[in-house]
């Protein structure tokens, strides 16, 4: 394959998945030679009613992360970031072969460029209608005349039942096994079950916390770790006598997943789903709702699919997992990583590259 020009537009970055993803690619694409580029807005300064909020909460005034604070930290590409906080427009973006928005709120922007900056594709990691963002325009960007990237095939469907769009590239997520690795191991000494917390409710950390205490009621030795990016909030507590980490190194978070019986992936909707991989990688047993790819993921044999908003079934798969014997756990435990093997980014940037040379060709 000839080198391509691509540029990556994306919002203000962080410390997210759907952030860490597109980071992947761009160093993986630039590995392969390709010339790559970020462009994006800086992070938005917290308004007062943020700040008051935070007051309110408990939580304090929102501090708002630096820009090497993100997935972007050690990445080599070209990286453009706005001075302030704008749409992306021609100047910023560097003439190319093709243009990536990252983002709904991206894709109107990228809808606008010049075709000079190459071919449109639009990489969707989740169906972007919650926490408040205006559904009318996130539908209208599945309209726009891009080719669509997704990350998995709920969002495929998505796109040819809602938008009638059957001309897409579906390109699961992986994970690095490099990173996300542990030894082969028995059961816990003492029951242990993991989750993330996050303060999105469609993060699901109150279905998760409520089937730990229901669990509890038949297991009452079960011990909860948990990790997130910000402190908890009353309105979501953490499970009872949780041992929490707030924005633990990226190199702690194996060890984290590789302490638990099993991984709590309890969330009400979700693009992909990262920690089912992660934590299946480090030889950790799922329990999940069927959001994202968790059908295909847990389906598999590496966990359990409970019902989706039922914290009782996820305490009931608990309490299952929990009362295994370590010879079917550790099969339980085998299955898992067989799993997360099969999943490369190295499969995954081919399958990416061939989608961006699609893009290229609806345009011609």
């Amino acid at each position: 394959m000839n080198p391509l020009r691509v540029t990556f537009v994306c919002p203000p970055p962080g410390l997210s998945g759907g952030i860490r993803v597109i980071a992947v690619y761009a160093k993986r694409l630039a590995r392969r030679g390709h010339a790559v580029t970020i462009v994006h807005p800086p992070n938005p300064q917290p308004t007062f009613r943020d700040k008051l909020r935070g007051v309110v909460r408990g939580t304090g005034i929102p501090q708002v992360p630096r820009l090497n604070e993100s997935h972007f930290d050690e990445l080599t590409v070209s990286r453009r970031v706005l001075k302030r906080w704008r749409p992306v427009e021609d100047l910023d973006v560097p003439d190319g072969d093709v243009v990536v928005a990252t983002w709904w709120e991206t894709a109107e922007w990228v809808a606008s460029l010049s075709p000079t900056k190459g071919a449109k594709a639009y990489f969707i990691q989740h169906y972007e209608t919650h926490s408040g963002q205006p559904v009318d325009r996130v539908e209208q960007t599945w309209r726009l005349p891009m080719h669509k990237i997704v990350v998995a095939k709920w969002l495929a469907h998505i796109a040819a039942n809602q938008f009638d769009d059957s001309n897409v590239s579906t390109v699961p997520n992986s994970v690095d096994l490099d990173v996300f690795h542990a030894e082969p191991r028995g059961k816990q000494p003492v029951p242990t079950v993991g989750y993330m917390y996050a303060v999105d409710r469609w993060k699901g950390a109150d279905i998760a916390a409520e089937a730990v205490r229901l669990a509890r009621a038949e297991v009452p030795e079960v011990r909860t770790v948990a990790f997130g990016m910000r402190k908890p909030i009353p309105e979501i507590p953490l499970a009872p006598d949780a041992a929490y980490r707030v924005l633990p190194a990226q190199n702690e978070i194996p060890g984290i997943y590789a302490q638990c019986d099993a991984w709590l992936f309890a969330s009400r909707t979700e693009g992909f789903g990262l920690p089912i991989l992660e934590a299946m990688a480090c030889r950790t047993p799922v329990i999940a709702t069927p959001a994202g790819a968790a059908p295909e993921l847990v389906g598999d044999g590496g966990g359990i699919l409970v019902q989706p908003e039922d914290p009782q079934s996820m305490a009931d798969a608990v309490v299952n997992v929990t009362r295994m014997a370590d010879l079917e756990w550790r099969e339980l435990s085998r299955r898992a990583l067989a799993t997360a093997t099969r999943y490369t980014w190295d499969d995954a940037t081919d399958a990416f590259e061939q989608a961006l040379l699609r893009a290229m060709s609806r345009t011609e």
